[in-house]
């Protein structure tokens, strides 16, 4: 019987060099061993899982907690560096004095509680409401790429990855055209990582804005996500006003950021794949298995979000002991060759496309159907208005987004015509 083994020493991994190209260097990890420790950005040792089938086990284990306020004390002790430690505590300790509406939601968050959240949202997330949507989104595309018309260049990630799903998702919480500029700006700082107050300014704005439109949504409810979050009701059970705001922010950031990505990478795909593309423009009942396929191929998320173990968690030959995090690939998992043939070719008749590009188990994303709704829609109709579609430089030329979690472009020019 082999002993599993615990390695050490872990990697700085997430370079620029890696963000814009990890796939050989994750064959690399996923052939030497089930997990490996790797440093993320800031310095956290974190445990990184690469193989489909551990990916798929970890994603739906008990063993690996998601409580936000139990990880967050781990934290301190799973820092190499002393000095990264103590940055760390000294920007903590200054995000501490920040409200913290924004940040108890379901996605940090284990069952009990999680389970209640997600069936309370559940009921108003429904495939119903989101296929609802495909004619006002359809309309929405066609707007985006009637400008494109006359046009030499065109930044796609701007013109149309981009502001697609923002909209939706606008539109979904309600969101009055007139305040989506505003939303955008919090937004974007709140996840960006830029400056302490510029982040604090944009978290104060973001919890009183969401809290006036939960309160406007509760006195005259319209047709929209919002609004049906605020009246929800499961056995008499009501989300509370503590817990609306940050489930409002979560649906905006989850809502809006994947999809942007799948749209570019998708998008990138096509223009360096042309035998894929000549196929979609002959036969579009391929689409729902060409967006499985962008999903896999160059998923939108790099990483699944954070978890840490509860107790000792063996994978293949490691054990990972109790209160270590655990960062699962979705990138690595997605290419594995014991889970797909030649995993690094894009294959729109591949078998088995099902992956864990919106996770899996308990967490997985209650979006997932609205963003491959929106990934149809958005690469269809631009394929298919612009056939002569051509990138408006080399491929390798493209920068990649410096993120531990989502796998997107900086920016995607291309030539419409």
């Amino acid at each position: 019987m082999t002993r599993p083994t615990t390695p050490a020493a872990p990697l700085d991994l997430f370079t620029p060099a890696f963000h814009q190209d990890p796939y050989a260097v994750l064959a690399e990890l996923r052939e030497a061993a089930g997990a490996v420790p790797v440093l993320t950005p800031n310095g956290l040792r974190t445990w990184l899982v690469t193989r489909y089938e551990d990916a798929r086990a970890l994603l739906a284990d008990p063993r690996l907690s998601k409580d936000m306020r139990v990880g967050f004390q781990l934290v301190p002790k799973n820092f190499v560096d002393p000095a990264k430690r103590e940055e760390f505590l000294r920007e903590a300790g200054e995000r501490s004095q920040f409200p913290q509406e924004l940040a108890a939601h379901m996605l940090d968050s284990d069952p009990p509680d999680h389970t209640r959240l997600r069936r309370l949202v559940g009921r108003a997330f429904t495939a119903r409401r989101v296929e609802s949507l495909r004619p006002r989104i359809t309309a929405l595309v066609d707007g985006l790429l009637d400008g494109f018309a006359g046009r030499e260049r065109v930044e796609l990630m701007e013109a149309l990855a981009f502001p697609v799903p923002f909209t939706v998702i606008c539109w979904l919480l309600g969101v009055p055209p007139d305040d989506r500029a505003d939303f955008r700006r919090w937004s974007n700082l709140l996840v960006s990582g830029a400056g302490t107050e510029e982040v604090r300014d944009a978290n104060v704005a973001m919890i009183g804005y969401l809290r006036a439109l939960i309160a406007a949504k509760r006195a005259e409810p319209a047709d929209d996500l919002l609004s049906d979050l605020v009246h929800a009701g499961d056995e008499g059970d009501r989300l509370a006003a503590e817990e609306l705001i940050p489930m409002a922010f979560l649906l905006l950031v989850a809502g809006h950021e994947t999809t942007v990505n799948l749209i570019g990478n998708g998008a990138l795909a096509l223009l360096t794949h042309p035998g894929a593309r000549a196929r979609l423009a002959e036969d579009e009942s391929l689409w729902p298995a060409a967006i499985e396929e962008f999903l896999r191929y160059d998923g939108p998320v790099s990483n699944a979000t954070w978890r840490f173990t509860t107790e000792p968690v063996k994978v293949g030959d490691v054990l990972i002991p109790a209160g270590e995090f655990v960062t699962v690939s979705l990138a690595a998992a997605g290419r594995d060759p014991a889970r797909h043939q030649d995993p690094d070719r894009l294959d729109l008749d591949r078998p088995n496309t099902a992956g864990l590009a919106f996770g899996h188990g308990i967490h997985h994303c209650l979006g997932a159907p609205l963003a491959r709704l929106e990934g149809q829609i958005v690469l269809g109709r631009l394929f298919e208005r612009f056939p002569g579609l051509r990138l408006a430089g080399p491929a390798d030329g493209l920068r990649r987004r410096q993120s531990l979690m989502m796998r997107g472009l900086e920016e995607l020019p291309v030539h419409p015509a």
